[in-house]
């Protein structure tokens, strides 16, 4: 019972169930404005995105797909990454210092072995 409870108490799992809940309810956002804009196409472009028809419906979805995608990645990917390059840089290339180190024992234990 002891796993479980951390389990379920871990930050991760909270983290995850509280971006679903958001991300659920932004879709539904997202969703209304892309069936907003496409009301304001002109009459002949309105029987493709007319949301009673399958074609309009899944045109609709893959609007919604695209300003969501969009709206993801330039205003959480990409901020989320120049954070984290700005608060925790990539290591610099090269040789790790815990190879080196333990390069330049087998190097000491190899002088001092008889030959």
């Amino acid at each position: 019972m002891d796993g479980f409870k951390s389990f379920i108490l871990r930050g991760n799992l909270v983290d995850l169930a509280v971006a679903v809940i958001i991300g659920t309810a932004f879709g539904a956002v997202v969703t209304a404005f892309t069936e907003w804009l496409t009301s304001l196409l002109p009459e002949g472009m309105d029987s493709v995105f007319n949301a009673g028809t399958y074609g309009g419906r899944f045109m609709n979805a893959v609007i919604a797909f695209l300003i969501l995608a969009a709206v993801v990645y330039f205003l959480v990917v990409t901020p989320y990454v120049k954070a984290k390059e700005k608060y925790f840089p990539s290591p610099a290339p090269g040789t790790p210092e815990d190879i080196v180190l333990l390069k330049e024992i087998r190097d000491l234990l190899s002088a001092q072995r008889p030959v």
